[in-house]
């Protein structure tokens, strides 16, 4: 039997984000997964180099490369939007999760039990370890306000102090760690990068 799951993974690139919001850099959900993914491997990374942890790094990173696998259906839902009411949330979710189960549905029964804790929102195989997902996602939205801000665009502005804030009730140390040490060059030039 022929799978399309692939198929719609590829079509992520042409899910926009921050759809509400005049953007100087366009992003899709595939480069937003590909960061996700890449600030899931650093922030893992610390907590084991720096604080000592035992993480286990490529399980979670395999969680961010699929995370937002869902809005291939449900589309990027702006956090004004989804957060709006109570009611509203508990809808997306349920849609969401018929959005998971579609895609699972799709993929080969071999190779189900592989992509099914990565997919299904609901699986409990990793909720211990989403929290490293949950902490990339919103670091990737920061970054996002950064560069934005960066390049003179003050829309981004309000959505940065309210990430700020989501990201220090966090209270990760890893977290802190990055924001010291690597967030800053974020908001450089490629001239002032060049330079040191």
């Amino acid at each position: 039997m022929e799978s399309h799951f692939f198929a719609y993974m590829y079509r992520l690139r042409y899910i926009e984000r921050w759809s509400l919001m005049r953007n100087v850099v366009k992003e899709n959900v595939a480069e937003h997964s590909f960061h996700v993914a890449l600030l899931t491997h650093i922030l893992c990374t610390i907590g084991n180099e720096v604080y000592g942890r035992n993480i286990p790094t490529g399980q979670i990173v395999s969680m961010a490369l699929f995370h937002d696998a869902t809005e291939v259906f449900t589309g990027d839902i702006p956090t004004p939007v989804k957060h709006h009411n109570p009611k509203i949330l508990s809808n997306f979710r349920e849609i969401e999760q018929l959005a998971s189960e579609r895609l699972l549905d799709m993929i080969p029964e071999a190779l189900r039990s592989v992509y099914e804790p990565l997919i299904d929102a609901k699986s409990p195989t990793y909720t211990d370890l989403k929290k490293y997902v949950k902490a990339a996602d919103l670091l990737d939205a920061y970054l996002k306000c950064v560069t934005e801000l960066s390049a003179g665009n003050k829309e981004f502005g309000s959505a940065k102090k309210q990430i700020d804030a989501s990201i220090q009730a966090l209270n990760m140390p890893e977290l802190d760690y990055f924001l010291q040490h690597l967030a800053p060059s974020l908001e450089k030039t490629l001239d002032e990068l060049s330079e040191e």
